[in-house]
C-alpha cells in the first residue's frame, strides 16, 4: 500500500524528481525531465522558495553525479547493491550527494534520509541506510583519483560523473582541456538575456533589470547579449513582464546570429527555428528592412514563434513543415542559418539528466540528418551569399565531418567569423565553444560563402 500523504520536506521532494527522472522500467511511473519533475513536484507539495532551492540543489546534484555518487557507496555496499530496492538506493545517492557536495549538517542529513528511508522501506532497509551513511562519514573517502583507474576515460567518467563515451570525446576533440571541460559542466550554467534592440538598447535593460534586482554585465561575445550576476531566481517572472524587450537566451547560442551577421535590406531563412530565439535575434538586427522566413517542423514550436515576433513586434513569415522537403520552395536569401537537430551534448551542463539520457551513436544517427538539411538549404543561398551552420554539440561526426562532406561539393567556401571570437577558432577557422568552461554551452559554428 501506498504512504498516505504528508506534508513533503526538501529532501523528499529531491527524492521524488529523482524518481520522475529515473522511473523504474516497466513500471506505470511518469517518466519526466529533470525541470518538468521538478516544477510538478514542488506544486505538488506547495513548497516555500527555500525549500524548492535546497530540493533543486540536492535533485539536480545527484543526477549529475550519480556515477560518482556510485563509485562512492561500492565499497559500503559490497553485493547487496544489487538487491537494494530501486528507492532506497537513491535515498543513498541524494544523502551521499549532500554530505560530500554540499555544507551539510552531517547528523540532520542522516537524520532526515534514514527517516525517508523508514517510509519507503522497512525497518531492516532503513538500519542499512543508517550505517552505510555512517560509515561514509567515519572514512570519508577521498574523491577518484587518476591512480584509482586503469584508463584515463574511466577516470574522468567517475570523478566527474560522465558516461565513458562521452569523457572519451571530449578527450579526442579538446586534448590536454579535457578535465577542464569535464569538470566545468558540473558548475552552474552561466545565466544570460538577449535584449530587444528594437525596443532599447542593452545599457537601458541592464538598468531596468539592476532596479528589479537583477545583476548584469555585458557580453565581450555578443552585441545585444547580457551575462547574468546575480538575481537570477526572478528571472523567470521578470520576461513574462518584459513584453518581448529580452528573452532567456545562452550566451553561446546567441553567438550564432553574430557570426551570421544579418544587416537591414536582406533576406534571411531560418531553418530548424523551434521556438525562435536566434529568429528573434536576426530579426531585430533588421530593424523592419528586410525579410525573415522561418521553416520550423513541430507546429507547436512553430505557433510559439508566431507569437513571439509578435510580441517583440518583428515581421517574419513561420512555414511548419520538413526544411529538408516540400516547406523549403526554391526562393534564395542573402543569408541562411542551419541551427540543426543534433545529439546536444554541448549542453550537458544546463540539463542534469541528459548526459545519462544520451547515447554514444546519437551524433552518427544525426549526422544523416544534418548532411539532408546542408544539401536542401544550399540551394537557398544566393551566389555570394551566406550559409551558417550551428549545433549545441562538439561531435566531430555532427561538427567537422560533416563540414568536411559539405565542403567536398565545392560549392561553398569558409568565410570571416566576427573578431571576438577569435578565442574559438578552430584549426578549420570554424568556432568550437567547449562546453561548460566559463558557464557556456558548447557550440560549433561554421560560416560559409556561395561561390
Amino acid at each position: 500500500m501506498a504512504p498516505e500523504p504528508y506534508a513533503m520536506s526538501a529532501r523528499h521532494i529531491a527524492l521524488a524528481v529523482v524518481r520522475d527522472v529515473f522511473a523504474p522500467p516497466g513500471s506505470n511511473a511518469t517518466e519526466r525531465g529533470a525541470q518538468d519533475a521538478l516544477d510538478y513536484r514542488v506544486r505538488q507539495a506547495h513548497a516555500d522558495p527555500r525549500d524548492r532551492a535546497f530540493a533543486t540543489e540536492l535533485a539536480y546534484g545527484s543526477i549529475k553525479m550519480r556515477r560518482t555518487l556510485d563509485w562512492y557507496l561500492a565499497p559500503f555496499l559490497g553485493d547487496r547493491a544489487q538487491t537494494i530496492p530501486v528507492t532506497i538506493r537513491e535515498i543513498l545517492r541524494l544523502a551521499v550527494y549532500e554530505l560530500a557536495f554540499t555544507e551539510a549538517d552531517a547528523h540532520a542529513t542522516v537524520f532526515e534520509f534514514v527517516n525517508l528511508a523508514k517510509r519507503f522501506g522497512h525497518r531492516g532497509v532503513a538500519n542499512l541506510v543508517n550505517a552505510v551513511l555512517r560509515s561514509f562519514l567515519r572514512d570519508r573517502p577521498a574523491r577518484p583519483q587518476r591512480e584509482d583507474f586503469e584508463s584515463y576515460d574511466e577516470y574522468l567518467g567517475t570523478r566527474y560523473s560522465l558516461p565513458t563515451w562521452l569523457a572519451h570525446q571530449w578527450v579526442e576533440v579538446f586534448d590536454e582541456r579535457a578535465e577542464a571541460v569535464c569538470a566545468a559542466v558540473n558548475d552552474p550554467p552561466r545565466i544570460a538575456v538577449t535584449v530587444n534592440l528594437l525596443r532599447e538598447t542593452r545599457d537601458e535593460t541592464a538598468v531596468r533589470l539592476g532596479d528589479a534586482g537583477v545583476a548584469t554585465s555585458p557580453s565581450d561575445l555578443v552585441a545585444e547579449s547580457l551575462l547574468l550576476d546575480a538575481g537570477g531566481g526572478k528571472l523567470h517572472a521578470l520576461e513574462a513582464d518584459a513584453r518581448g524587450a529580452w528573452w532567456t537566451q545562452s550566451e553561446s547560442s546567441a553567438m550564432v546570429a553574430g557570426a551570421l551577421d544579418p544587416q537591414p535590406g536582406e533576406a534571411i531563412l531560418d531553418v530548424c527555428s523551434g521556438r525562435g530565439n536566434k529568429a528573434l535575434q536576426i530579426g531585430a538586427r533588421l530593424a523592419g528592412d528586410g525579410l525573415l522566413a522561418c521553416i520550423e517542423l513541430d507546429a507547436r514550436k512553430a505557433a510559439i514563434l508566431r507569437r513571439r515576433l509578435e510580441t517583440c513586434g518583428i515581421a517574419g513569415e513561420v512555414v511548419v513543415g520538413d526544411a529538408t522537403g516540400d516547406a523549403a520552395s526554391e526562393s534564395q536569401f542573402d543569408r541562411v542559418l542551419i541551427d540543426a537537430p543534433c545529439c546536444g551534448v554541448g549542453v550537458v551542463g544546463r540539463h542534469p539528466e541528459a548526459r545519462w539520457k544520451k547515447q554514444g551513436t546519437d551524433g552518427e544517427r544525426l549526422a544523416l540528418t544534418q548532411r539532408a538539411l546542408l544539401e536542401r538549404a544550399a540551394h537557398r543561398v544566393r551566389a555570394g551569399g551566406t550559409l551558417v551552420y550551428a549545433v549545441c554539440s562538439s561531435d566531430p561526426r555532427e561538427t567537422t565531418e560533416v563540414m568536411q562532406w559539405f565542403l567536398s561539393r565545392g560549392e561553398f567556401e569558409r568565410g570571416p567569423m566576427p573578431r571576438a571570437y577569435a578565442a574559438f577558432a578552430t584549426a578549420m577557422s570554424d568556432v568550437l565553444v567547449p562546453p561548460g568552461i566559463a558557464g557556456r554551452d558548447g557550440f560549433y559554428i561554421a560560416r560559409l560563402e556561395r561561390r
